[in-house]
């Protein structure tokens, strides 16, 4: 089974997966067993890897160390460029930043990055990755260089989530941005489920079990977290995200 194939799965036996974001620069090798331990005791449906930067000196070795304790749930890169591809992972998100006008993260990083994806033999999701503005400029933002979708234009963002349908793409990745203020809006949520039969993934500014709820039963079907574990440390609100996203 692809790893693809697994997170429908999941989906389709829990109602919504959650994800757990993992950016090497914020947990520390040291840290791993005992956060990626909590996590699958919460049961996690899969673990995302990467950030906007990469200042730790070696993803692969970092990869290979989460590998050790993450048993068998997928290891799926989330890149913050092609700097951040590995054969040690499972899969990796073969995001394009449609939301965007900027070629190079709309095709130009994809024509670098999928050569080296092909040598690796590594599972490429291709992913349209769409940035809603989030009360603040964040790190996708700012590194991306790009104006991310008004939140109030509904529209807008319903457009778009049909160009990658009619791309093609097999999962779009709603995101308000690490550390933002306000998440992606129900509403938004809600109109592309109901235009687009693509799984979406609704990420940034999600810093509650409630508010994570409320973005399954907008139309979420998987959930991403991540400042918010980094910050509280807690396994408890780990098993709270699960509880509140695992609908089924």
């Amino acid at each position: 089974m692809s790893v693809f194939e697994y997170l429908l799965e999941q989906k389709k036996r829990n109602g919504a997966g959650y994800f757990v974001l993992v950016d090497p620069d914020k947990t520390s090798l040291n840290a791993l067993p005992g956060f990626v331990e909590a996590a699958l005791d919460a049961d996690v449906d899969a673990f995302l890897i990467g950030g906007s930067l990469l200042m730790t000196p070696n993803f692969d070795d970092y990869l290979k160390q989460f590998k050790k304790y993450s048993k068998d749930r997928p290891v799926i890169i989330f890149p913050g460029g092609v700097h951040q591809i590995s054969a040690e992972a499972d899969a990796i998100l073969f995001l394009s930043l449609l939301s965007g006008r900027n070629p190079h993260h709309i095709i130009g990083s994809q024509v670098m990055a999928a050569p080296i994806i092909h040598r690796l033999g590594l599972e490429a999701i291709s992913t349209a990755y769409l940035l809603v503005e989030s009360g603040k400029a964040t790190s996708a933002q700012f590194m991306s260089g790009t104006t991310p979708l008004p939140r109030h234009k509904t529209e807008i963002a319903v457009a778009h989530a049909l160009a990658a349908k009619y791309l093609g793409f097999r999962l779009i990745y709603l995101e308000g941005g690490s550390g933002a203020d306000h998440s992606v809006p129900d509403e938004m949520i809600y109109a592309i489920s109901k235009t687009v039969d693509i799984p979406l993934i609704v990420g940034g500014g999600i810093r509650t079990p409630e508010l994570a709820a409320q973005k399954v039963a907008a139309g979420a079907s998987f959930v991403v977290t991540g400042n918010i574990l980094e910050q509280q440390k807690d396994p408890a609100l780990l098993k709270s995200f699960v509880s509140a996203i695992h609908q089924s």
